[in-house]
């Protein structure tokens, strides 16, 4: 039992800390795997205050050297309603459920974020075609999360599950 528990916290660690280093290595646009961190915690940790607390201390360490910018809050909320989608939609880990939520997931970003620099900042007129206009020009970066969240989802998610399955067979932190 305390073997499981240490190799279960390392791996959730180990996730942290790759999600703070995924931030600072070059990638493309929102080719990241914060979202699929944000899966990953709604699905397998029971501890519901962790599985916010785990992506959003991701997101902000990382910020700290990054930058925060205007449109933070709404990123921060898209991860935290991400935790909540891996939650409620990831019971079962099968493919077809961690695609369909890594698509949501991405598509909520998109909608929410881009909400969020159309109405927060002067980029775009605050009519319903700036709102528009806000939404076309952020459609290659929606393409890149929407194939880095389902890339790395269906990474995280099916080797956490894989190896919770053959070598751990407990439910101490995934959902019951």
């Amino acid at each position: 039992m305390k073997n499981t528990l240490n190799i279960r916290s390392f791996a959730i660690i180990s996730v942290i800390f790759a999600g703070i280093l995924f931030r600072f290595i070059p990638h493309y646009p929102n080719f990241t795997p914060i979202a699929a961190i944000a899966l990953f915690s709604g699905a397998f940790l029971n501890k519901k205050y962790l599985a916010y607390f785990i992506p959003l201390i991701i997101m902000f360490l990382s910020d700290l050297i990054i930058g925060f910018h205007s449109t933070m809050i709404f990123v921060y909320l898209s991860i935290a309603i991400t935790v909540l989608m891996g939650n409620v939609l990831l019971k079962k880990i099968k493919t077809v459920n961690v695609v369909g939520a890594s698509l949501l997931s991405s598509s909520l970003f998109f909608i929410i974020t881009n909400f969020g620099m159309w109405a927060t900042t002067n980029l775009y007129p605050k009519d319903f075609n700036g709102l528009l206009q806000a939404y076309t020009m952020a459609i290659p970066f929606f393409n890149n999360g929407i194939m880095g969240d389902a890339f790395y989802s269906l990474l995280i998610l099916g080797a956490f599950s894989f190896v919770d399955n053959k070598y751990l067979k407990t439910n101490i932190i995934t959902n019951k």
